[in-house]
């Protein structure tokens, strides 16, 4: 597996195979344990890539090895206005199992910064579950750290109210 050829790119909506690698990547993770352990709705998986398309501060990256689907990063960019500037948040992070331990996240997530950086970005911000220390590894070494202002105040926490 590690002779295989690595492709990281921008994903194009409506690509037919990016659209189905897209599809197949994210519902992979949603098997995860750390997805849910579920699998995502066919109408959602089938309405997915061309709702994604309808939203212009929406962006992927995806991976390739060998020509598979192997990874995945959903991005939204967001507005902060504290530095009145663009900020990319990271919706999702998902590398298929078999594709894992290749350095895919790496790859994916710097593509991630160079797109944000060419937006004017000032930021990059993402969740991650606090049982997930592999992925919580692979962010730290990346170069994310729990977002704090004061650490007087602690770390800043990130709330759901289900609609």
């Amino acid at each position: 597996m590690e002779s295989a050829e690595i492709l990281v790119l921008q994903a194009s909506y409506i690509n037919p195979v990016h659209a189905e690698a897209i599809c197949l990547v994210l519902n992979s993770y949603a098997e995860d344990p750390m997805g849910g352990s579920e699998p995502l709705d066919a109408e959602v998986l089938r309405q997915l890539p061309a709702e994604l398309a309808k939203r212009p501060y929406a962006f992927s990256v995806l991976a390739f090895v060998g020509g598979e689907p192997a990874g995945l990063v959903n991005c939204f960019e967001g507005f902060s206005t504290f530095a009145c500037r663009p900020l990319v948040n990271v919706h999702d992070v998902a590398v298929v199992p078999k594709f894992r331990g290749l350095g895919l996240s790496q790859k994916m997530l710097q593509k991630v910064e160079d797109i944000a950086r060419q937006r004017g970005c000032c930021k990059i911000t993402l969740e991650v579950l606090e049982g997930n220390a592999v992925a919580q590894a692979s962010y730290a070494k990346f170069g994310f750290a729990a977002g704090m202002f004061d650490p007087a105040h602690g770390r800043m926490l990130f709330w759901i109210k289900t609609l």
